[in-house]
């Protein structure tokens, strides 16, 4: 069974986390929440992670804390970076998650990034290739990547996507490519999505 690890801190966008990780567990991947402190905080991953405030002030109670030597890609098949202002800023300059970007993705482990968390991307320096975020983010990446307004993109084992609006195909491809395109037909009709809606 493929398994996930989603990212969580201060100020990440809930529809991007909870929608991601709920579509995630529907299509049948072990999926598993990590706490990203940021670089200022003084906690360790020897007591249990403290529940993360949202970009709306929700809290969300992750699974663990972020640890290498248990997030890496010998663990898990697919590492995903929500956005979220304030959260993505946290994921984006943590050198743990930089690092994980490229190991991930250099044994061919699936990164999704999706909003401002596309901007990892930039600083774990991938290579120039296709992807997208939010609005918000653009300038950042475009002289870098070739920048797209699709609302998911996929560039290997890179996928990328919009905002909170585009959370729902982002974590239904996620799922296809990870159990299929079956599998995602099998989660998305109980979801009850309206007619013609375009994923």
């Amino acid at each position: 069974m493929p398994s996930a690890l989603i990212l969580i801190a201060d100020g990440t966008e809930e529809m991007e986390f909870t929608i991601t990780y709920d579509t995630l567990v529907r299509g049948g991947l072990t999926t598993t929440s990590a706490f990203v402190p940021e670089a200022s905080s003084t906690t360790t991953g020897a007591i249990s992670p403290r529940a993360a405030k949202g970009s709306r002030g929700i809290n969300i109670m992750p699974d663990v804390y972020l640890d290498p030597t248990i997030c890496g890609p010998d663990k898990y098949d697919l590492l995903v970076i929500p956005g979220g202002a304030k959260g993505a800023d946290t994921m984006s300059k943590s050198e743990v998650v930089q690092g994980l970007v490229r190991r991930y993705l250099e044994q061919k482990k699936f990164v999704g990034m999706i909003c401002a968390g596309s901007l990892a991307a930039k600083t774990a320096k991938l290579p120039k290739q296709r992807l997208t975020s939010h609005p918000s983010v653009k300038s950042e990446l475009e002289s870098a990547f070739d920048y797209s307004e699709a609302p998911v993109v996929v560039s290997g084992c890179l996928v990328t996507s919009r905002g909170p609006g585009t959370a729902f195909p982002f974590a239904l491809t996620l799922v296809e490519l990870l159990c299929g395109t079956d599998k995602r037909a099998e989660i998305r009709a109980p979801m009850v999505f309206p007619d013609n809606t375009p994923f």
